[in-house]
């Protein structure tokens, strides 16, 4: 092999490793900073990880939303129609933010199964549900409403 095949050669080898480094960083920072959605079934069936941030969504129960009074602490209970979730949040909600609207919050599960949200949204109008929301709640209607010949066709 001639000296400039060679060079060549390594030439290539070398943009190729430095091609998958780069590749492989890139995944791994997508894959860290992905940040995936769970219905309160979801979380309370354990499919939620403990260890880093998801999105929960649902309705804010009717009647659960209760504020400290010497902080900015709130909890209210999260349900997809099915299943509650306890939510704590330490800031100031959304002007939209009511009970019975669909929200999406954004954390960690702590180790008494209660959600520590960092941030929640509200619906932006009276007609709009987060489509996570929506599709949790139809998801969760149609197991409620399943007949146990439903479920023997499905397995």
């Amino acid at each position: 092999m001639s000296p400039l095949r060679k060079k060549r050669m390594y030439l290539v080898m070398l943009l190729l490793t430095a091609v998958s480094v780069a590749t492989f960083l890139i995944i791994q920072a997508f894959n860290q900073n992905m940040m995936f959605f769970y219905s309160t079934s979801e979380v309370k069936s354990g499919a939620a990880p403990n260890d880093r941030d998801f999105r929960i969504g649902g309705l804010v129960v009717n009647g659960t939303v209760k504020r400290a009074d010497d902080s900015l602490l709130v909890s209210f209970d999260l349900t997809d129609s099915q299943t509650p979730v306890t939510v704590q949040y330490v800031g100031i909600l959304p002007d939209l933010f009511r009970e019975g609207q669909g929200i999406i919050a954004k954390g960690q599960l702590n180790r008494d199964g209660i959600f520590v949200a960092d941030e929640v949204l509200a619906k932006h109008d009276e007609n709009y549900m987060p489509p996570e929301v929506a599709d949790s709640i139809k998801k969760a209607q149609m197991a409620q409403n399943a007949t146990p010949a439903d479920a023997a066709k499905t397995n």
